[in-house]
């Protein structure tokens, strides 16, 4: 198991940058893809057509975002923690995703950079 810790840079405020990761109509623009998602504790989610599934633990409106990510039958919680600091104009986005299966981490890390967070900053630099 592995832990993929790192910052984006997004030019967007956090409160956007919030909204773009929580609200699934946001999240449908900049991923293409429809996208089940609340803010409500204890729900279930599902990105990019069931790509990516877990259950959501926590929220701070603007701030910060924790969720569980699913890999199968694997004992221990994969858990992505999300801050977000303001930067200047934009947002410091701070990212830690524990336990990634090593066989997966890879694939994983280019996700984040190129899929997730890459849209989400092309999708604000618009």
């Amino acid at each position: 198991m592995k832990d993929f810790r790192k910052y984006y840079n997004i030019p967007a405020s956090p409160d956007d940058v919030y909204t773009a990761l929580t609200n699934p109509i946001t999240i449908q623009l900049w991923t293409g893809e429809p996208a089940v998602m609340s803010t409500e504790p204890g729900s279930e989610f599902s990105l990019w057509d069931g790509s990516i599934e877990g259950r959501n633990i926590a929220f701070e409106p603007g701030k910060k975002l924790v969720q569980q990510w699913y890999f199968g039958d694997q004992p221990e919680e994969s858990i992505v923690t999300i801050l977000l600091h303001a930067k200047g104009t934009g947002t410091s986005v701070e990212l830690l995703h524990t336990n990634i299966p090593d066989e997966d981490y890879d694939d994983f890390a280019e996700g984040w950079n190129i899929s997730y967070f890459g849209a989400l900053r092309e999708f604000y630099a618009e």
